[in-house]
């Protein structure tokens, strides 16, 4: 019972850090209808600018975290301005091309300047080993990724849900003209959420390195997970993205620790299962905008 606790723990922080990875992607995908298959570049990106902070410049990695999210938004907003904003209206097929291109020129670019060895970020020693709690071994540093990752997750929901930022938003998505008439400054909306996403994926890669490792080919590594949780949640809400995160994060582990052989094969059969059940996702609209 013990080592079953302890699994379904490690899945809830592994789910939790696939969603703050994911959840850029479910925004710009789902909210603003482009899809940015690039979202694992600002992750790397995020990943290796607290790599750099801390294990080269000495910063607490408390410290650099903010950085991260600084960092890769800073990087976000300069190609959305340069770059992005002029395929918004291109069809889907050229957000795809576009955005797979600029993943292999960020992995050439991070494999010429860093190297191709996989970084691992050194952690203070207060999140290092595990605790006991009540016979279940629990590691500090996934505790302290499902209490971080939670506490983004209900400020996302509640920044979407409840402000006037968010109301703008989905105003801007579901008629730009009408939003522009209103008064709403569109670019400049889309441009803030782009950034925002990009920067939550940059945090997410630097709380992701010591679990996941760090190399020039995590956004292709990790790409079709990110995919997965969007598509198995659906993209019509954080919510959907949030809790199939947590599944496929939890039958991930599971079937890694009790079917080896066959456990990177159990998160697809999951994705295939649930999508068979319910096409658009566990939270997707009936019907395609």
């Amino acid at each position: 019972m013990a080592s079953i606790l302890t699994n379904l723990f490690d899945g809830v922080a592994y789910g939790m850090l696939l969603f703050v990875l994911a959840c850029g992607l479910a925004v710009t995908l789902g909210l603003m209808n482009f899809v940015n298959l690039a979202h694992g570049a600002f992750a790397m990106a995020g990943g290796y600018i607290c790599a750099v902070l801390v294990n080269q410049s000495g910063w607490p990695f408390f410290a650099a975290l903010p950085l991260a999210f600084v960092g890769s938004a800073v990087i976000g907003i300069a190609l959305e301005r340069t770059l992005y904003r002029h395929l918004y209206s291109r069809s889907h097929l050229d957000q795809v091309l576009f955005s797979i291109g600029l993943v292999f020129m960020s992995v050439a670019a991070v494999d010429y300047i860093m190297g191709s060895s996989r970084v691992f970020i050194k952690l203070p020693a207060a999140l290092e080993g595990q605790i006991d709690l009540f016979g279940v071994g629990i590691g500090r540093y996934r505790l302290m990724i499902v209490v971080i990752c939670g506490l983004l997750t209900l400020a996302l929901q509640l920044i979407l849900a409840k402000t006037r930022f968010g109301s703008r938003l989905r105003a801007a998505v579901d008629d730009p003209r009408a939003a522009i008439g209103l008064g709403i400054n569109v670019p400049q909306v889309f441009a803030f959420t782009f950034a925002f996403g990009c920067g939550l994926a940059g945090l997410g890669g630097a709380l992701s390195a010591e679990i996941l490792g760090l190399d020039p080919y995590f956004p292709l590594k990790f790409m079709i997970y990110f995919l997965i949780v969007v598509t198995v949640g659906g993209s019509s809400s954080i919510t959907g993205p949030f809790f199939a995160s947590l599944l496929l994060g939890i039958a991930d582990v599971a079937g890694k620790y009790y079917v080896p052989k066959l456990g990177p094969f159990v998160i697809y059969t999951v994705m295939i299962v649930i999508l068979l059940w319910r096409p658009n996702g566990l939270f997707g609209r009936t019907a395609a905008r």
